[in-house]
């Protein structure tokens, strides 16, 4: 079957088709064996088939599958105290996806704001790609055919404090920022950066939006990034990880703040249903332990020690979170690797991106090394 004639043409896809997941490795139509170093864009922390996720997700669907947000649901009020304990002790909404997380936290910026409504968001960064999230993030290229954007965002230098002391105005009600600039190609913030942007927004009355949807939930080797930081923001959106698989997003809000969105003011159907957060307690029962993050930290630092072994021009990042600039087409070694059976991927012409599974061993990281090596890195 020709799946292309069938599916609108938005992803650039290689002609696999995949059927089974098992660990850290996809097997594909043909029986072909993948070593997954993208981990669903970083969605699958927990790999594929985990045990506790599979049985936890099986018990739920003998329970209950989906119910409307008219009514509570036990899975759902598990998770949004379990986030709310370990982050801002505040109020917590769910929908579906990191686009709708940020959504969420654009509307609460709002709503506190009153008049105020603009939003600072950083060069290079990316939030989504609603037609609101589009005009949040901060690339051109994102932008392209979609004009007019939506009003109300501008946009700052990354890490360039002055810059964004240059852009707040009397119509500015928060900043948006990602702990790293994963889409970019891994571009940490500096702890300089986030403790003055902490400082900007308290002394301005501006609300401060970490946008954790790809450095959270153990990504970086903290539960969120924005701990290794000491930093700590207003409102946290989250998705990819959360879910360990499954559709989730969240937005964090800080005690007096959530509760800002009143009764018909914003609402997701599958927002929270039993299913995804079933899924996301698996999550962060599995994740958040100091020992699994230790791990997640060493063998970080671990894969970097090997990358810089190969032909390159810089490595950065955090945990699980790497990317690595080289002199060849970085689109050109994923497609190689992909021939040799390793998953990964090109953000920018000259960089690639690693997002392996946290539970990734250091044997599987020696493999995707020797991979690597294979191509014309």
């Amino acid at each position: 079957m020709k799946y292309s004639e069938y599916l609108c043409p938005t992803y650039t896809r290689p002609n696999v088709l995949f059927v089974r997941g098992l660990g850290s490795r996809l097997y594909d139509a043909e029986g072909n064996s993948y070593l997954d170093f993208t981990s669903g864009l970083a969605c699958n922390p927990l790999g594929y088939s985990h045990p506790l996720l599979i049985q936890e997700i099986k018990e739920q669907l003998d329970f209950l599958i989906q119910t409307s947000n008219l009514f509570y649901t036990e899975p759902q009020l598990l998770l949004a105290r379990k986030l709310s304990d370990i982050s801002l002790k505040g109020r917590v909404f769910f929908c579906n996806s990191g686009a709708e997380a940020n959504e969420s936290a654009f509307k609460l910026a709002r709503v506190y704001g009153k008049e105020r409504y603009k939003i600072l968001t950083a060069k290079g960064s990316f939030h989504g790609r609603t037609l609101a999230t589009l005009s949040a993030t901060g690339q051109e290229k994102i932008h392209k055919g979609f004009e007019p954007l939506v009003s109300g965002f501008d946009y700052i230098e990354f890490n360039s404090l002055e810059d964004a002391k240059k852009k707040i105005d009397k119509k500015t009600v928060a900043i948006m920022v990602e702990p790293i600039q994963g889409e970019r190609g891994i571009y940490p913030a500096t702890s300089e950066y986030l403790e003055g942007l902490r400082k900007l927004c308290s002394e301005n009355d501006l609300l401060l939006i970490f946008d954790e949807v790809q450095t959270g939930i153990g990504r970086t080797g903290y539960i969120f990034a924005y701990q290794s930081y000491g930093v700590i923001p207003d409102i946290i959106t989250l998705a990819k990880g959360l879910g360990g698989g499954f559709p989730i997003g969240a937005m964090i809000a800080k005690k007096g703040l959530g509760e800002l969105l009143q009764a018909g003011m914003h609402a997701s159907t599958f927002g929270g249903n039993p299913i995804s957060t079933r899924a996301g307690l698996v999550v962060l029962s599995v994740i958040n332990d100091r020992n699994f993050l230790k791990d997640v930290k060493e063998k970080g630092n671990y894969f970097k020690e090997k990358l810089s072994s190969l032909p390159h021009k810089e490595i950065r990042g955090v945990g699980l979170m790497i990317g690595m600039d080289i002199e060849q087409d970085a689109k050109e070694v994923v497609k190689q690797c992909l021939e040799k059976g390793l998953l990964i991927n090109a953000p920018s012409n000259n960089c690639l991106r690693f997002l392996p599974p946290l539970t990734v061993t250091k044997e599987e990281i020696d493999e995707a090394i020797q991979y690597l090596m294979l191509c014309k890195t």
